[in-house]
């Protein structure tokens, strides 16, 4: 979501200073890439860029062909084949062996339902949602581009005349993942590419301290929403914190009701304050919230789960499974940035699905191949 709000916040300085602009979006990949489908980068007839389509070695020659589109008034489907020889600059560059498919996508302004109209729909509001992106393999076939943004059962956008995605988009939200679905429109080799889009995640910590501050800057440079919240007045300053969203002065039986939590939003506890933190684990578990990490040895958490059973307050199984404690990967961090570190690759992984272990030792790829649908 961070590339998606800076791609927007790059077109709104480009209108305000009347420049055209195109959006590239990758939206097919054969074999390894950089990018997956689904990555953009917008361009500006100043050559500005925002946002990536691959590692660095695609943007200089997709700023060309964005240029020209904008000068053409035209979408183009460019193809890279970084295993043909002739592109081997690229596939050198981006060290790997694949076909990516990149949409070049002309902004009209006066179209209502443009590509950057339906991007900011994903900002109305935390709803996890969807766009549909419409191409052609057959470079000289039309190439709509973005034509729908699917959010709480409802389209936004011309949509797909003569076909109903609505059961395919609601299976891509209830599975969380990226597909490509072939279209019937006469034999063109029309796809579209039904992207998920989840919602920034939240990260709320309970904690003033100084040791919040690298946690708050590490996960703002994800672009995660971050609300710190503290009882101490003295410490629950929105100077002291600067990239926070939100700095909220609450007591831990007060704080759950300011929030909004779903199943993006994370918690962490570092107040320092052993009744602080237990009093919010009394509520966390039952809520949506996939991670709640605390600070602090083993046994102070063992402490905590043991008053919350003498409390006739017993954690099932798949509660526990949410809570971490120590909280972070093992890193073998010391200092407040380490630790800052180690917890926010530990959220992101738990997010993901993933182990946290080390790409070494993977034996498959490190991507899912996008599963094209007939």
């Amino acid at each position: 979501m961070k590339e998606i709000l800076e791609i927007i916040q790059s077109y709104h300085t480009a209108r305000q200073a009347q420049m055209q602009a195109v959006l590239a979006t990758v939206v097919r990949v054969e074999g390894s890439s950089y990018r997956r489908p689904g990555a953009r980068m917008l361009v500006t007839e100043d050559g500005s860029l925002t946002g990536a389509i691959s590692g660095g070695c695609l943007e200089g020659d997709a700023l060309r062909k964005a240029l020209l589109a904008i000068q053409q008034r035209q979408n183009k489907l460019i193809t890279y084949d970084t295993s043909n020889p002739d592109d081997a600059e690229f596939g050198v560059q981006l060290g790997c062996n694949g076909i990516v498919h990149i949409l070049f996508e002309y902004i009209d302004p006066d179209k209502p339902d443009n590509a950057m109209a339906l991007l900011a729909r994903l900002t109305e509001d935390r709803r996890e949602a969807a766009l549909v992106t419409l191409y052609s393999l057959d470079r000289r076939a039309p190439q709509p581009g973005t034509v729908l943004c699917w959010k709480g059962g409802k389209g936004y956008g011309a949509g797909i005349p003569g076909t109903d995605l609505s059961a395919a988009l609601a299976s891509v939200l209830e599975g969380k993942r990226t597909v490509i679905r072939k279209i019937s429109t006469g034999g063109d080799g029309a796809e579209a590419l039904l992207e998920y889009v989840a919602p920034p995640v939240s990260l709320i910590v309970a904690g003033a301290g100084n040791d919040v501050k690298p946690l708050v800057e590490a996960a703002s440079l994800l672009g995660w929403e971050v609300t710190v919240a503290d009882g101490r007045a003295t410490h629950a300053q929105a100077r002291r914190f600067p990239r926070a969203k939100q700095v909220l002065l609450a007591k831990p039986e007060e704080l759950t009701s300011l929030l909004t939590i779903d199943e993006s939003t994370v918690f962490v506890l570092m107040t320092h304050n052993y009744k602080y933190d237990l009093a919010l684990l009394k509520v966390l578990p039952a809520t949506a919230t996939p991670y709640i990490g605390i600070l602090g040895p083993a046994t102070k958490m063992n402490r905590m789960l043991e008053e919350l059973s003498s409390a006739g307050i017993s954690l099932t199984p798949e509660q526990q499974q949410r809570v971490y404690g120590p909280v972070g990967l093992d890193i073998g961090a010391e200092t407040s940035d380490e630790i800052a570190i180690a917890v926010i690759a530990e959220i992101k992984a738990v997010l993901t699905g993933k182990s946290g272990t080390s790409l070494k030792y993977r034996k498959e790829k490190i991507h899912k191949d996008t599963i094209v649908l007939p």
